[in-house]
């Protein structure tokens, strides 16, 4: 019969001298401990160690949703606020007015490129934050880095360009209707004043017309009145004072003057010898002189008339887009 021996008691065991041979056979190596002593300025070493932290006074571009995010600290409230830039819509004057209008102690603001130079305030933010460029708000410059965009691909590119254009020409067809409102109210407008200018000068005009057309009448009465003259003349010397073979040489060479007068008359005005451009020529050469006198600015008359006929031009347009045909003759017939 075997009797079962109990569980021995526990006793530690010593590690085994270097001398000695044991069954743990060679104990492991001490572990060695390393460190490092810091020498210097401690705060110096936890702002190396916390550099992801931003400073207070520092003014960051961060892009979220694919829209610039600017995160700058205002002066008067010394508190860190951000501002969601629209590249395409928003300018760089629109972004610092949202700045003044978000503290009111900021007096000027202005943005500079990093070579010293301004930018205008009609550039679009979307080229500003292409390169880096300098924020100065009460004389105080910040240095702004903005991050550079990964450049995408050419289908993706593309693909960016056909989606502008898309929202480019929903934009146009959503407000077309309120811009040629807009377009032709100016245009009344703009008509309305043109006519109130030409009025003294037409009324001036029509004075100037009339003395004119009254002296050209009474010259080709007169130009009548010497051949009549001219005619009976020769009559009388034909029938009562020589005889026709006398008076025959005489009307010969009459004859060849007045061709030689209307030669002499196409070399001078470079036109033909017709009654209707002698009566127009009259007529114009009386307008001016007359204009002179009354101090009539044919030059000002001749571009308002211009000026006046491209508005309404314009205004004809502008109403086919927006009107049925037959409305557009109402509305013409009203004006």
């Amino acid at each position: 019969m075997m009797l079962l021996r109990g569980p021995r008691p526990w006793r530690p065991r010593r590690p085994p001298t270097p001398g000695t041979p044991g069954r743990a056979g060679r104990r492991p190596p001490t572990p060695q401990v390393l460190y490092m002593k810091l020498c210097g300025n401690l705060k110096y070493y936890q702002s190396r160690l916390y550099s992801a932290v931003v400073p207070p006074d520092e003014v960051t571009v961060n892009y979220r949703h694919g829209l610039p995010l600017i995160t700058l600290t205002l002066p008067s409230r010394k508190e860190r606020c951000q501002f969601v830039v629209k590249p395409i819509l928003s300018t760089v004057g629109s972004f610092l007015q949202d700045l003044q209008n978000e503290d009111k102690g900021i007096k000027t603001a202005a943005v500079f490129t990093t070579d010293g130079s301004e930018i205008a305030g009609s550039t679009l933010m979307e080229i500003l934050l292409m390169n880096d460029f300098k924020l100065v708000i009460n004389e105080i410059t910040y240095d702004v880095q903005c991050p550079k965009k990964e450049k995408l691909s050419s289908g993706h590119a593309t693909e960016m360009e056909n989606m502008k254009s898309l929202v480019h020409r929903l934009f146009t067809a959503l407000h077309l209707e309120e811009f040629q409102k807009k377009r032709e109210h100016y245009l009344l407008e703009k008509i309305d004043h043109l006519k109130g200018q030409l009025q003294p000068l037409e009324e001036m005009k029509d004075k100037i017309e009339a003395r004119s057309e009254a002296k050209t009448s009474g010259f080709l009465l007169a130009g009548l009145a010497l051949l009549s003259v001219q005619g009976g003349a020769l009559a009388w010397l034909t029938w009562w004072v020589y005889s026709w073979d006398i008076m025959e040489p005489v009307t010969y060479f009459i004859t060849f003057a007045n061709s030689m007068v209307f030669f002499a008359y196409f070399l001078v005005t470079r036109q033909d010898y017709t009654y209707s451009a002698i009566k127009s020529r009259q007529f114009l050469h009386f307008f001016h002189k007359k204009s002179k006198q009354q101090h009539f600015d044919v030059v000002q008359y001749n571009k308002l008339k211009e000026d006046l006929a491209k508005a309404k031009k314009s205004l004809n347009q502008v109403r086919r887009s927006l009107y049925l045909p037959t409305q557009v003759e109402e509305l013409n017939e009203k004006n």
